[in-house]
């Protein structure tokens, strides 16, 4: 018979080193996991994958005290109301009470959910969306104190909407309680870790199956960790993800709105879109990032060129929309708007209407040029003594071109067309060593252009603001303090910005109604700034910041 060997030293040594070199690395593993976890909306790995909209928001009352000192009385009523439905909906029905039985165990955030009605993902069926196929809400709750949480939410909880029962799903133990209209309400206890609350027993069957992993979690979304990552803040207030590709089939299912089916392909080649919020002294900031599918065939030019017209505006500057190419920028919301019935500029009509009014062709004649950095915005008047002031404000636009010799010849036969067909006067004329061109109607100037430095055109229509920008101004708009403290400036190199000074703006320009609650949102703002900047060929990154006034303050904005 051999004879038996003892196992060698270094064979034992060897063994011992794989052991905890494997266990390092588990345990660096679930660090990393946890450490992912954190970024992300709490629930990230319980709400299903196709969940339309996920908002987590902070459990923290300071910051909730912090957020009941922005805005108006109306919109601070408003919030509560909306709150309060919130937890009818869910809570209430249950049987729970958020101060007595959620909070003294709750963890430092709760996710809410939207799951989709049923439509299936080639659909494109216009059929209104029936009793049978509306959305469902989940509530996740994670539990902090497990003591607490189960001396309180083992107790019968009383419900006014209904009969309840028990029934178990996979193991986990749901209470359910059946409200008007057969609408049932569930909650249920996952592993002691997590209350979760939904409006529909389907829902709460899905939740614990994505828990269990039998079906995909927001978590396992494409490029949804990497998006949070990016956009990490500490002690944030909240946190939000829209599932663009769902967003896009349940609009094209709605009968009122029509989607072409090219349309709706681009919009699928869009993942989603996550921000996270935070509340600061002076008002509320987001950062938020929208990222394409890793397999879409349509990709983003990575350039981040803007950031020079805001020092060629003057201070008083009211409103400012700039980015980097006016010409690429033009050409993809082309591309992208055959998907929105609701986009306020239809290309095709646009296109149609400047050659009507000018003769010439938008995109060979004007747009083709066009291939730099260009800023919108909204100037007011220098008032003069003794000169009628015919104009409040002035609509400036500035424009980098690579070819001024188009430009000129465009601008040259646009002018002839101003003269012959609207018996225009064109006038040249000088400011400082500059020449500059008016366009004169019977009743006076109505607009001012010309070259500042050699390559930026600027087009001036209202209020005569030309000697504010020959030469470039010293107190400029990027100098200013509102400014300053409104546009963010974390991002080094943007792709655009945009700033709007709300109370003058629209004292001075009645705005058209683009949203529900317009005016009380505007009744409650200083001002609103955004930046951007395309961070990879799948993904654009947007800063924003919202200047609010708080409750009690007056018209400046500072504290009474």
């Amino acid at each position: 018979m051999p004879e038996k060997r003892k196992p060698s030293l270094l064979l034992t040594l060897g063994a011992a080193g794989l052991l905890i070199g494997g266990g390092a690395t588990a345990y660096w593993v679930f660090l990393q996991s946890q450490g992912q976890l954190e970024n992300l909306p709490v629930g990230s790995n319980i709400i299903p994958q196709d969940a339309l909209v996920a908002l987590s928001i902070s459990t923290n009352t300071q910051q909730w005290q912090q957020l009941q000192q922005f805005g108006t009385p109306q919109i601070q009523a408003q919030l509560k109301t909306n709150l309060a439905q919130l937890g009818d909906r869910l809570l209430t029905a249950n049987g729970y009470n958020y101060q007595r039985d959620i909070q003294p165990w709750v963890g430092k955030e709760v996710s809410i959910a939207f799951l989709p009605p049923s439509i299936p993902a080639t659909s494109n069926s216009s059929l209104p969306l029936n009793s049978d196929r509306q959305q469902s809400l989940v509530m996740v709750l994670p539990i902090a104190d497990q003591i607490a949480a189960k001396r309180i939410l083992e107790q019968p909880k009383p419900s006014a909407q209904g009969k309840t029962r028990q029934r178990n799903y996979k193991g986990v133990e749901i209470r359910e309680t059946q409200g008007a209209k057969a609408q049932y309400y569930s909650a249920a206890v996952l592993d002691g870790r997590y209350l979760i609350v939904t409006d529909r027993p389907q829902a709460t069957d899905r939740a614990i199956d994505t828990y269990k992993g039998a079906a995909a979690s927001l978590k396992q979304t494409a490029g949804y960790t990497t998006a949070f990552e990016q956009i990490a803040t500490k002690q944030r207030f909240a946190q939000l993800y829209v599932n663009v590709p769902v967003a896009a089939r349940i609009a094209a299912a709605n009968p009122s709105r029509s989607f072409s089916p090219q349309g709706l392909a681009q919009l699928q080649n869009n993942q989603g879109v996550a921000a996270t919020i935070n509340l600061e002294s002076e008002g509320i900031r987001l950062k938020s990032i929208s990222w394409r599918k890793p397999d879409s065939q349509q990709v983003f030019a990575v350039e981040n060129n803007a950031g020079k017209m805001q020092s060629r505006l003057p201070a008083e500057t009211l409103m400012m929309l700039s980015s980097g190419n006016l010409q690429r920028l033009w050409q993809e919301y082309a591309r992208e708007v055959q998907s929105n019935p609701q986009a306020p500029i239809r290309p095709p009509e646009l296109r149609k209407g400047v050659t009507s009014v000018t003769g010439l062709d938008l995109d060979q004649d004007l747009l083709s040029w066009m291939d730099g950095e260009f800023a919108v915005s909204m100037v007011p008047a220098a008032p003069k003594a003794g000169a009628p002031d015919n104009f409040a404000l002035s609509l400036v636009f500035l424009v980098q071109t690579k070819n001024r010799n188009k430009a000129e010849q465009a601008l040259f036969q646009l002018e002839r067309v101003m003269r012959s067909k609207y018996q225009f006067q064109v006038q040249e004329t000088k400011i400082k060593d500059r020449t500059v061109t008016n366009w004169i109607a019977p009743y006076g100037t109505v607009a001012t252009r010309g070259w500042l430095d050699g390559d930026v055109a600027f087009f001036a229509l209202g209020a005569p603001v030309a000697e504010r920008l020959i030469p470039q101004p010293q107190s400029s708009l990027a100098s200013a303090a509102q400014f300053q403290q409104t546009v963010p400036s974390a991002l080094n190199a943007t792709n655009g910005q945009f700033f709007l000074d709300v109370e003058p703006t629209v004292k001075a320009l009645p705005l058209p109604q683009l949203f529900s609650g317009q005016q009380i949102f505007f009744d409650a703002t200083r001002s609103i700034g955004v930046t951007s900047a395309i961070s990879s060929d799948r993904s654009i990154r947007y800063d924003v910041f919202v200047a609010l006034k708080k409750i009690g303050n007056r018209e400046s904005g500072k504290e009474s």
